[in-house]
């Protein structure tokens, strides 16, 4: 090893200590823990806990910081489901910098109707080849001005509701940023796919399909504001969708966020219902700017501040 390897390594280790001693424990039948709740009691910041496949009737409160949550494989054989943790989520993720991975969360459900696959507190949480199947909410995050939420490669589907209060595919509040890449929004209930308070808020190489027994309101809502930025997606609202006002709509709450960038590009936009849409619906006075999107069924691009090219 040279000289300099070694003083990157010395130095990483002095300015995170807990990572130079991360360690693996992993979690399964044949291995040293036979339960997730095992694993996080003997976990440290730093580590990371990989969990065979198979169904675990298991939630956790993550308050350590820089963990790493992951399934044994891609295929989210890995399944943990149906006991939320303090009423919340499956996933409380209190701590700082966590990382979920190939995991599927699914059937959370808690009586006041904000049940998640993951709860988002603390600051900074990447959400990497996870399935939300059928929760209340997929993502829910409290508000955290400095945290950037990402979530990519990642499938949402049945999730929502409104019952007694209306849950989402994806409800960020006060975030520096969301960004979603590469992902996947079907047949959602009721709620929107995406709802997003954050500062900033981007969509990249996404779908969203409402499908023939979806009743989705909006796809991607920002409702205070916010710089919003969508790109390389695609979007398919349904015939039973609950709300024909739009597909992205921004401001529709009031306008408290500086919106300083609304940025539409070369998405595919499809009406699927026998009513009339907009693509974008913008309540701000930003001017949104719209290029390169294809537009089919009863559907216009713009309603409101902008431009169309």
């Amino acid at each position: 090893m040279s000289i300099a390897r070694i003083a990157l390594l010395l130095l990483a280790a002095a300015l995170f200590p807990a990572l130079a001693n991360a360690k693996t424990l992993e979690v399964g039948e044949q291995k040293p823990f036979k339960t997730f709740k095992d694993a996080m009691g003997a976990a440290a910041d730093g580590d990371r806990i990989l969990i065979d496949a198979g169904e675990y009737f298991e939630c956790a409160v993550v308050s350590l910081n820089d963990l790493t949550i992951e399934g044994a494989g891609k295929d989210g054989s890995t399944i943990l489901t149906d006991t939320p943790c303090q009423g919340k989520a499956l996933l409380v993720t209190a701590g700082d910098n966590i990382t979920v991975r190939n995991l599927t969360l699914t059937r959370a459900r808690v009586p006041d109707g904000n049940g998640a696959g993951i709860r988002a507190e603390g600051i900074d949480l990447l959400v990497d080849h996870v399935k939300f199947i059928n929760n209340q909410n997929g993502i829910l995050a409290a508000g955290q001005p400095k945290s950037t939420i990402t979530v990519k490669d990642s499938e949402f589907t049945r999730n929502g509701a409104c019952n007694p209060s209306c849950a989402h595919g994806i409800y960020v509040n006060a975030l520096k940023l969301l960004r979603i890449e590469n992902s996947k929004f079907v047949d959602t209930r009721q709620g929107h796919h995406v709802k997003s308070r954050a500062a900033r808020t981007e969509v990249i190489g996404c779908s969203f399909i409402d499908g023939p027994t979806g009743t989705a309101s909006y796809m991607v809502e920002a409702p205070n504001g916010g710089s919003v930025v969508v790109r390389n997606s695609v979007f398919d609202k349904g015939p039973k969708s609950e709300n024909h006002t739009g597909g992205v709509v921004i401001g529709m709450e009031g306008v408290n966020q500086p919106t300083r960038e609304l940025t539409m590009e070369n998405n595919t936009f499809k009406n699927s219902g026998s009513y009339s849409t907009f693509f974008v619906v913008n309540m701000t006075a930003t001017e949104a700017h719209l290029k390169g999107n294809k537009l089919s069924g009863t559907a216009q691009p713009l309603r409101g501040d902008g431009e169309v090219e």
